[in-house]
């Protein structure tokens, strides 16, 4: 049966992700975490911190396509150097995004109700050292509060 995402879903989805610790919430199209095919609805609320990291697999390059709200994007070397950003920017050309693999990257919300569409290989396997930026706080460090600050203000 074909499924249509509508204002229904995403609204609660959006509420579980500001109900949750993370304020973050996927909704999985994608069967089981082995499924070679990821796709998803990832709720993302400002404050949430995802920790760079990179995919190093080369079938591991992520898309995301923004529903609703507006959705800093940001790309870093080796070292932690930003080197790229995009603002997304829902129901504008500015909507869309893909980032290859072995590219450090995260994803901060800029307005409440965030929902970007994600889609990438499965299946899904736990990070490698190599792929998490160790130059980055964790995101139960204290220092993850400022971090953020400090990508959010990327995008003023």
């Amino acid at each position: 049966m074909m499924l249509t995402v509508d204002t229904s879903i995403l609204d609660d989805l959006t509420q579980k992700a500001k109900a949750s610790p993370r304020l973050r919430m996927n909704h999985n199209f994608h069967p089981a975490n082995e499924s070679t095919c990821h796709r998803l609805l990832n709720a993302i609320e400002p404050g949430s911190y995802i920790r760079p990291h990179c995919h190093l697999d080369p079938e591991k390059d992520e898309s995301f396509v923004l529903l609703r709200g507006r959705l800093g994007v940001i790309c870093f070397d080796a070292a932690g150097k930003v080197t790229e950003t995009a603002l997304l920017v829902a129901g504008t050309d500015q909507a869309v995004v893909t980032i290859p693999h072995g590219i450090f990257h995260t994803a901060i919300s800029l307005a409440p109700g965030t929902i970007f569409f994600e889609a990438k290989a499965g299946p899904y396997i736990p990070f490698l050292q190599a792929e998490i930026a160790s130059w980055a706080p964790a995101d139960t460090d204290s220092a993850s509060y400022d971090y953020v600050q400090q990508l959010c203000a990327l995008f003023n």
